[in-house]
């Protein structure tokens, strides 16, 4: 079997903080690299309030799911997939205790009808000052 690959970037989505495309199409496969909740074009982070250092003072996980999904869809929307192609999600929380909650409820309001797997793993830290990111499959 052939692999096809191809690469996708968009200005949709906030710039990958690496070495990295935004994501990867395999044969009938996208996979996302890892979403945080910035704002497309710029450093800003919804819902978080810093130091002058840089370090997290306070921030709402509700706010950053919700600005993490509308980059999801930012991404699958440069690559040809839509949200109801997810088959799989990895979320990184650096809270799960205070943040799983919360969190949960805004993953529900996205995932009515169709629900891919997913794995939500709790973390020390994000290399960016956010609280949560998100890594997608989706079968297209």
């Amino acid at each position: 079997m052939k692999l096809e690959l191809t690469e996708f970037n968009t200005d949709c989505a906030p710039s990958p903080v690496g070495s990295y495309p935004h994501a990867k199409k395999v044969n009938n496969f996208l996979f996302l690299s890892g979403i945080g909740p910035r704002e497309s074009g710029t450093s800003d982070i919804p819902g978080v309030k810093l130091d002058e250092h840089g370090h997290i003072i306070d921030y709402d996980i509700k706010v950053q799911t919700h600005s993490v999904f509308k980059n999801v869809k930012a991404v699958l929307n440069s690559a040809g997939a839509e949200w109801k192609n997810l088959v799989d999600i990895t979320v990184f929380l650096t809270n799960m205790r205070k943040d799983f909650k919360i969190y949960n409820a805004v993953y529900a309001e996205y995932f009515k009808d169709q629900q891919p797997c997913r794995t939500t793993i709790g973390i020390v830290a994000l290399p960016t000052p956010i609280a949560i990111e998100v890594k997608c499959i989706a079968a297209i």
